[in-house]
């Protein structure tokens, strides 16, 4: 089976906000092959420049195109994944975006190749059984204490036992004004619940300042603190982690395997958060999967796009019962609800589960993509580069 095409979609909603909601619009992969089986995959960053990594002309032998690169290549195997993409880092390692870009290519490799052999993706992976995942309700702060608490009831109202906050005015105020914002999102979710704090890197490097709210934070019963820190304070991490009463997250900036193991065995990180659409799709994820399975950590994924980039990143980890949580994102944004089907919905047990389908076990609705899609033409000396 060969790879024929591969095409892009610019999706977007009308009104781009400025807050820190990844679901305002997304680049969609779409992967055809000379046998008719076509899979998708969707990437998290800036979707134009993702665009560009695409199509851009070579300027040496280290910065070729992701379809100059993988066009025309032969999937056949697991092993033929692992192969191209290979071939990506090798080929557009000086791209620098490369990791972002191709996240939604191998993602759509997967899909393809189970689609093939009949499989859904987790088998492909090695694993028998998808074990249900406990879905968190991922959420920003609202501006106030009062906003937090409301937000924070409707996610227990809608059945969510465990619910994450973050971003919002987190880290902006005062230390009393953090404390308030936890203390609501408590409040809102009841004492029997799991509540989960991100507090969007707003310390920057300082780990005495996150100590002080960590401390506090404790008082309130929190899963974890996550992304105290920018993603590249590793020694912050790590000082922070021997002292905290409470156990860190983060890692959702990784965007090489290897970013991700200094998090885990030099930032103490409890939890290790990966987004498929950001470290290069299932592939570097499943390796970061079996980094915590040996360092003993908890994969948990980030996701805040599409229901297809939950199901992707489900997949990685739904073959390990350890591994129980999963960020299920709640912007309610017409483009991340609709873009496939079915939308991975909790069950009444509240769990979430993946089916055996094949390949990723969703499908998009090419109605949604039409209702978002904002076409892009890139043209370089009267040289089309890119029509999508």
């Amino acid at each position: 089976m060969k790879i024929t095409d591969i095409d892009l979609y610019y999706l977007a909603l009308p009104d781009i906000t400025d807050a820190a909601d990844g679901t305002q619009d997304s680049l969609l992969v779409r992967i055809g092959t000379d046998t008719g089986i076509e899979g998708f995959g969707e990437c998290d960053a800036s979707p134009l420049v993702s665009m560009a990594v695409y199509c851009c002309p070579p300027s040496h032998s280290n910065i070729v195109n992701i379809r100059e690169i993988i066009g025309g290549e032969t999937i056949d195997t697991p092993e033929d994944i692992r192969r191209i993409q290979a071939k990506v880092w090798a080929r557009g390692l000086d791209i620098e975006q490369i990791h972002h870009a191709y996240a939604g290519a191998d993602i759509a490799l997967w899909d393809i190749l189970g689609k093939k052999l009949g499989q859904p993706v987790y088998r492909l992976l090695g694993d028998q059984n998808a074990h249900p995942k406990r879905p968190y309700g991922s959420v920003l702060f609202g501006d106030t204490p009062q906003q937090t608490r409301e937000r924070a009831g409707s996610l227990a109202v809608a059945g969510f036992k465990a619910a994450k906050f973050g971003w919002g005015p987190m880290g902006k105020g005062t230390l009393e004004d953090d404390v308030a914002l936890v203390a609501a999102a408590r409040e809102g979710m009841g004492p029997d619940s799991e509540v989960m704090i991100d507090a969007g890197c707003v310390w920057g490097h300082d780990d005495q300042a996150a100590l002080q709210r960590a401390r506090r934070f404790a008082e309130y019963k929190i899963t974890w603190l996550e992304e105290p820190f920018h993603p590249h304070a590793i020694e912050a991490y790590g000082r922070l982690a021997k002292h905290s009463p409470v156990r860190l997250a983060g890692g959702e900036g990784s965007n090489t395997v290897r970013f991700a193991e200094d998090l885990i065995s030099h930032g103490g990180v409890s939890f290790v958060q990966i987004d498929a659409g950001r470290i290069g799709g299932i592939t570097p994820s499943l390796d970061v999967r079996r980094l915590a399975e040996k360092h003993g950590a908890v994969y948990v994924n980030h996701t805040f796009k599409s229901k297809l980039s939950l199901a992707a990143a489900m997949h990685v980890f739904a073959g390990v019962e350890r591994f129980g949580y999963l960020e299920y994102p709640q912007s309610g944004s017409p483009l991340a609800e609709n873009l496939c089907k079915p939308c991975l919905q909790p069950g009444t047990d509240g769990m979430v589960r993946l089916t055996d389908a094949p390949g990723l076990g969703v499908e998009i609705d090419m109605d949604t993509v039409k209702r978002f899609h904002r076409p892009v033409r890139i043209e370089v000396g009267g040289k089309v580069l890119l029509e999508a």
